[in-house]
């Protein structure tokens, strides 16, 4: 029986807020030892058993721990060992505080793992020598070295309460655990009932799994001395296994009732973070820190991951930064938003300007309720392991309270979402993750007014379409360039597009041609581009740089329509929405413009394309005037004005033709307009 003064020693010497290590990771690790020999004795001895550990012990994660793991398991693993063989030496409350004095600088569910980890080398061992004994040679020659018995039937009731023990420590272990190191206790007041009662219950529960740990070693000792058929049917067996049983029924009540207080906390904590959270926009906070403490609760351990330098760090890296929390499953994005991304924030030529004001935090969330399975785990370690961000260590710790309040505040669904938190924790952008597309680093500071200052006066220009995703395409803009994006699945005309532009390049018109495909790009697409010459002579993108390109298009459409825009009202909402729209992918299509920042694009389609280009004869003379993109239009609409305002007037409702910063052009002649306001009776 514990008393009181055990409690009150256990309470004094060893410091609860100790060394620690990555608890729920080793615990796995010991799991996976105990559920093999599990197995084994679940299956009557006849399965095949495979010591191999789940993670191996050597990278469990120690932080603050003077000596390797398997240095303190061995210490532990021998001081149990010759407690055992001097068991008549002594009282056994006087040998468990001998180990927790090996053991104080650690928490307690270090505390708890450490030993279990020691029992279970020594666990594993047994069962291995057992079950490759009648095979392996090496085996049973260790075994007979051992003394281990050849046949353990008759042994049955003792195993079945030994195996019956081992699941209850892992059970009470796992309460321990999620308690001192899942749970964000600094969410809680230090006085809080729930929380002394459970921690009291935990200095219980520990000390009991310590005792069953002796128990287990001394067990283990014990079946080396029943290897011979005399000594097999002896009362000491019974007596052994109702010891183990009686061990095991007083840890399972302990679990019951702490797995209850772990729950009342768990209940206490969500509340508490969740009225936290939705006060925070009623504070005012002179930097990020509450706020990401709020987000990423941690307790003696380090909540983000730097995912290239594969190190753990605390949110304090992150203060008086701006800080984008890249929300999604755990796959994030398709593999090529993924890489338009990485280059629009770390490959950007800016990035070198403004990379120590800012940091990307990925943020995953499960596909479905808030489990997390094996391949969603897998995916979220392999990606966190080579992006060039930062990512949530643990994602499935995040509380419940914070998954709830980005899904209801910051309308998360199911697509990946940017939502940028200034210096100070305050949301400026619900979403910064198309603006990213499309700008990159060119964003900053990401917020919603600075992607409404960005599309301010901004037209649908060769400059915005094509962007930095390639180098080429930058130069060819950088020095005023006609360029002609088009695309086509059919190949005979892409075959008379080509023959036509090369005809026009041997006339003396400048122009650059770039094949694109469609904006659902399929693997027609695919071998086109590879059994077509024509387009390897003229196209300078990659399939993959077709496809940035298309998402940054895709990109520009929802960031319009988020601003409130609309095709009737927006030209450029408009042509993106027509480019992205385009259906007929037999006839081919292009839209033609110089680099200039002040000029337009014209988009042609079809066979009105195929005309214009044809009789190049007629209005290739006007090209040094009116340049090739105010040609064409002159060309195809004779009244068209190239220079200043149109003569053509229409009317809008007060909605659309209020909007600031917008810039409406003629429908007849795509000109600028201005604006005038009339009154109607």
């Amino acid at each position: 029986m514990l008393d009181d003064i055990l409690i009150k020693k256990l309470l004094l010497t060893h410091d609860p807020d100790g060394r620690w290590l990555d608890s729920e990771t080793m615990l796995q690790a010991v799991g996976s030892v105990m559920f093999h020999a599990s197995t084994i004795v679940a299956s009557n001895l006849s399965s095949a058993f495979f010591p191999i550990l789940k993670n191996d012990i050597t990278e469990i994660e120690q932080l603050d721990c003077p000596e390797p793991l398997g240095c303190i398991i061995s210490k532990i693993s021998y001081k149990i060992f010759c407690n055992c063989k001097c068991s008549a030496d002594g009282d056994l409350n006087s040998r468990i505080l001998s180990l927790f004095d090996l053991i104080k600088d650690y928490r307690w569910d270090a505390k708890v793992v450490l030993v279990l980890a020691a029992f279970a080398a020594r666990y594993g061992e047994f069962w291995q020598l057992i079950q490759l004994r009648p095979q392996n040679t090496l085996a049973d020659s260790i075994a007979r070295i051992k003394q281990l018995p050849f046949n353990l039937r008759p042994l049955r009731p003792q195993i079945k309460a030994l195996s019956l023990l081992v699941k209850t420590m892992m059970d009470v272990a796992m309460c321990i655990i999620e308690f001192e190191s899942f749970l964000p206790h600094q969410h809680l007041e230090l006085g809080n009932e729930k929380v002394t009662a459970t921690k009291s219950l935990v200095y219980v529960a520990v000390y009991w799994i310590i005792r069953s740990s002796f128990a287990c070693f001394c067990q283990l000792m014990d079946l080396r001395t029943k290897n011979k058929h005399d000594q097999v049917y002896s009362d000491s067996t019974i007596i052994a296994a109702w010891e183990l049983s009686s061990l095991a029924y007083r840890l399972g009540s302990i679990c019951n009732i702490l797995r209850a207080q772990v729950d009342l906390c768990h209940q206490e904590i969500e509340r508490n973070v969740q009225d936290k959270l939705l006060n925070l926009a009623d504070e005012v906070h002179i930097d990020n820190q509450k706020v990401l403490n709020l987000l990423f609760p941690s307790k003696n351990y380090l909540p983000l991951k730097d995912c290239s330098k594969k190190v753990k760090l605390g949110v304090t890296k992150l203060k008086d930064k701006i800080v984008l929390l890249l929300i999604s499953k755990s796959k994030l994005l398709a593999l090529e938003e993924l890489l338009l991304l990485v280059q629009q924030t770390c490959d950007h030529p800016l990035n070198e300007r403004f990379k120590d004001s800012y940091e990307i935090v990925w943020i995953p969330f499960p596909s479905s309720g808030t489990s997390w399975t094996d391949a969603e785990q897998s995916s979220f370690e392999f990606l966190s392991n080579s992006l060039p961000w930062y990512a949530v260590w643990k994602p499935r710790l995040l509380s419940s309270a914070v998954v709830k309040y980005i899904k209801d505040k910051w309308n998360y669904r199911d697509d990946p979402v940017i939502v940028t938190l200034d210096s100070n924790g305050t949301v400026a952008n619900c979403n910064a993750l198309d603006m990213i597309m499309i700008w990159g680093v060119r964003a900053y500071p990401f917020s919603a007014s600075k992607e409404a200052e960005l599309w301010e006066d901004q037209n649908l220009t060769m400059q915005l379409l094509l962007g930095d995703i390639n180098p080429l395409l930058a130069y060819w803009v950088e020095k005023g360039k006609n360029i002609c994006i088009y695309g086509s699945e059919n190949l005979p005309w892409i075959q008379q597009f080509s023959d036509c532009i090369t005809k026009l390049k041997q006339q003396g018109l400048q122009l650059e041609t770039i094949y694109v495909g469609y904006s659902n790009l399929t693997e027609q697409i695919k071998n086109i581009m590879s059994s077509s010459t024509e387009i390897n002579e003229s196209s300078q993108l990659s399939f993959t740089k077709m496809q940035l390109f298309w998402i940054r298009l895709a990109s520009m459409r929802r960031s319009k329509i988020r601003l409130g825009k609309t095709p009737s009202s927006d030209q450029v909402l408009a042509e993106l929405s027509a480019m992205l729209d385009m259906n007929d992918k037999k006839e081919g299509w292009a839209v033609i413009g110089s680099c200039c920042k002040e000029d337009n694009i014209i988009r042609l389609q079809g066979m009105v394309l195929m005309d214009v280009l044809g009789r190049f004869d007629e209005w290739g003379e006007d090209l040094e005037r009116f340049g090739l993109v105010g040609t064409a239009r002159k060309f195809l609409d004779p009244n068209f004005v190239v220079e200043g305002p149109c003569n053509h007037s229409y009317m809008v409702s007060s909605s659309e033709g209020s909007t600031q910063g917008s810039v409406v052009t003629c429908p007849v002649c795509n000109c600028p307009m201005k604006k005038f306001v009339v009154y109607q009776p």
